[in-house]
């Protein structure tokens, strides 16, 4: 497979996403090519990945000074004890401005390595190299980083681009099929708000794409996903507007998953599924969405059997916890909740422009699902 690149742009950096297989092995030669005062460099590695990953990217940077940490990551200890405990560590080690830290593995890794970059002496350089379908095609280029508190997911952030991304295909090999399940949620989430057409590909291709049996498919797809995603950044880089969309589904998803306290009961990329799912018939319901669309977007997820259905994951009981932590949303500006909502596959609603009581969101979940 021919490697390729494409550069994100926004206001405050523009860096380079490289994709490829096996390119790990050339973080070395990129980190001297793109990062040449970097002396010290500390990997932030998860647990879960393969060791021999991380041999081959410790092979590859081996004439730098290397600090490793195998962390244990889940949403739960995704927090600033984590972060302080190694920011202190980078403090001990003298980490100077031109030292790096590199991400290895998904977007738990990439939001909290990209955190302690960002604080660490006011911002070191930062490589993400996403491990998992979802960090690859979303959650490693943007430039939010954060740790989550006991009030909500990721209310405690910064806004930090990295020097560059290291997107490598193969690592894909080793993912369980539930996460690629997770990855594309938002991938078919870009296509929904952005891009009709991308999403009648993805009709015709998204069983290849979560059973990884088309390598060229599937690399088509994580490309397209961040080329949709950095138009967006390019025009918003700190969410102030425009980027608000990006969040389609999500607002649902963290209430959903803070109900279920981070557990391995849901994780973050079903959350997403069955919040774009209840995004999309609070659309309908608001005469937004046509029937037609709905229906369409139902089918795909019938197709490939992607979860959408609050009632699977809560009970009746639970939907006050859920509107309880969608109210503590960083994007609420009064008492009500935001929300982004579909008008088509392809275009949503201008941030800002719809907004619920937590009243009538509760009786619209009860309604359609109890």
């Amino acid at each position: 497979m021919k490697n390729t690149k494409i550069i994100i742009k926004t206001t405050s950096k523009s860096y380079p996403v490289y994709f490829g297989n096996g390119i790990v092995s050339l973080a070395g030669p990129l980190i001297k090519k793109n990062l040449p005062g970097v002396k010290k460099i500390c990997i932030i590695s998860d647990k879960k990945i393969p060791s021999s990953l991380l041999t081959k990217l410790i092979k590859s940077i081996k004439n730098y000074n290397l600090k490793v940490y195998r962390l244990d990551i889940n949403e739960k200890n995704k927090n600033l004890n984590t972060a302080n405990k190694i920011i202190q560590e980078l403090l001990k080690s003298n980490f100077n401005r031109s030292d790096c830290v590199i991400a290895l593995g998904g977007g738990i890794v990439g939001d909290l390595s990209a955190f302690i970059s960002s604080l660490t002496k006011r911002g070191l350089k930062f490589i993400n190299i996403p491990t998992t379908l979802l960090a690859q095609s979303d959650a490693a280029i943007g430039g939010k980083s954060g740790v989550n508190s006991v009030e909500g997911k990721n209310l405690i952030g910064t806004f930090y681009q990295p020097d560059f991304v290291l997107t490598d295909l193969l690592t894909l090999n080793s993912l369980p099929h539930e996460e690629m399940v997770c990855g594309y949620g938002e991938i078919l989430k870009h296509s929904l708000i952005m891009d009709r057409k991308f999403f009648i590909w993805l009709i015709e291709n998204g069983k290849k794409i979560i059973n990884n049996n088309d390598s060229q498919i599937l690399k088509r797809a994580v490309i397209k996903s961040c080329k949709l995603k950095s138009k967006i950044i390019n025009k918003d880089e700190k969410e102030i507007n425009l980027r608000m969309i990006l969040n389609f589904g999500h607002t649902f998803a963290h209430g959903f998953e803070a109900t279920k306290n981070y557990s391995k009961k849901l994780n973050h990329g079903k959350a997403v599924l069955m919040g774009m799912m209840t995004a999309c018939e609070l659309s309908y319901k608001k005469k937004l969405l046509t029937l037609k669309d709905l229906k369409l977007i139902k089918k795909h997820y019938f197709d490939l059997r992607l979860p959408m259905n609050i009632k699977e994951k809560f009970e009746k009981k639970d939907i006050n916890k859920i509107i309880y932590f969608m109210k503590k949303d960083k994007k609420n500006l009064n008492n009500k909740i935001n929300l982004i909502l579909l008008k088509k596959i392809g275009e949503t609603t201008k941030p800002n422009d719809f907004s619920i009581n937590h009243k009538e969101l509760k009786k619209f979940l009860i309604r359609n699902y109890y």
